[in-house]
């Protein structure tokens, strides 16, 4: 089992930055895959971006492209989510999200286990 805690969402205006933590226990945390959901009001959760186990590679959705950084400390068991420039539309709930062993961060279908969700607010 993996638990995992965010930190860091708030409110901020249109362009500034975020940064969001997610620390995990329970398990070994270099052996999993870790990502970033979001889900808006009235909408589906939708993937954000992903880190590989070493930290090596990442995968984010287009729309967060060039704006979002996704890193991680597998000394402090945290994944780090840096948003800039951020838009009106980023405005949602942020879960962290944990694969199973072993598993390829690119597959969505992979992350079992998730954290409570922190606040993303982003006013116009």
């Amino acid at each position: 089992q993996v638990q995992l805690v965010e930190s860091g969402g708030g409110l901020v205006q249109a362009g500034g930055s975020l940064r969001l933590s997610c620390t995990a226990s329970g398990r070994t945390f270099s052996s999993s895959a870790m990502g970033w959901f979001r889900q808006a009001p009235g909408k589906e959760r939708e993937f954000v971006a992903a880190i590989s186990r070493s930290g090596r590679d990442t995968y984010y959705t287009d729309s967060v492209k060039g704006r979002f950084t996704i890193s991680r400390d597998n000394v402090r068991n945290t994944v780090y989510l840096q948003m800039n420039s951020l838009k009106p539309e980023d405005t949602a709930v942020y879960y962290c999200a944990a694969t199973g062993p072993y598993s390829d961060y690119r597959v969505l279908g992979a992350y079992h286990y998730w954290g409570q969700g922190t606040q993303v607010t982003v006013s116009s």
